[in-house]
């Protein structure tokens, strides 16, 4: 299995969360003319203030990626919301648009969950990785740094929403507008927020 047919990439290793960053580029992208307007932040850095040409064109490149992965609807209702459901919205595009990043979690981090542990290290992600690679042959041929970049990109991400402290031990996020997800029919992300199921079930008679 070469690259074309791995629905894998290891591409979010170069960004991370990017919440501000998303936010601010969120106007360009939504333009008629965003190409223009991305090639002109990418050169002369007006608003994203990253100093590498480097490292802006591989952020703009993420973001442009994950806008692309979701319905123009979502970014206008993402406008409307207020910054601390921002952060969980973003969370939830980042497992819409990477693969790995949805495996780790629905396969380790929710499994980890509802464990008797509740944590969540590297090396669990690495066991997973070997799963995942048994499988594929693209993310068989990620060199071990690759795989490493990937892991760690990962748990910083859930680090930035909430849902990781620094002794590795997993919390439940909070969001004013889990109604959303439940309306649009994605139930699925509740989980992956790692509400409870009663949790989960009286958001629902809320729709009622």
């Amino acid at each position: 299995m070469n690259k074309k047919n791995s629905p894998y990439t290891a591409a979010i290793t170069g960004g991370g969360f990017l919440f501000e960053e998303t936010v601010t580029l969120l106007p360009l992208l939504q333009a008629a003319n965003s190409e223009i307007l991305l090639n002109e932040e990418k050169v002369n850095n007006h608003l994203l203030q990253i100093n590498a040409e480097r490292s802006r064109a591989k952020a703009i490149l993420e973001i442009k990626r994950r806008y692309e992965a979701m319905p123009a609807y979502f970014w206008n209702d993402f406008l409307e919301m207020n910054d601390s459901d921002k952060v969980v919205a973003l969370f939830y595009v980042i497992l819409k648009t990477y693969k790995i990043c949805f495996d780790f979690h629905v396969n380790v981090t929710m499994k980890k969950w509802n464990s008797i542990s509740r944590s969540v290290k590297k090396e669990d992600l690495m066991m997973e990785f070997n799963e995942i690679s048994a499988k594929d042959e693209f993310v068989d041929s990620w060199s071990d740094n690759t795989k490493d970049r990937v892991a760690s990109a990962y748990l910083t991400i859930l680090r930035k929403v909430g849902m990781l402290d620094r002794e590795s031990h997993l919390n439940a996020l909070v969001c004013s507008n889990f109604s959303y997800y439940l309306a649009k029919g994605v139930s699925w992300f509740l989980e992956a927020c790692l509400l409870q199921p009663y949790e989960i079930e009286n958001i629902k008679k809320t729709l009622l």
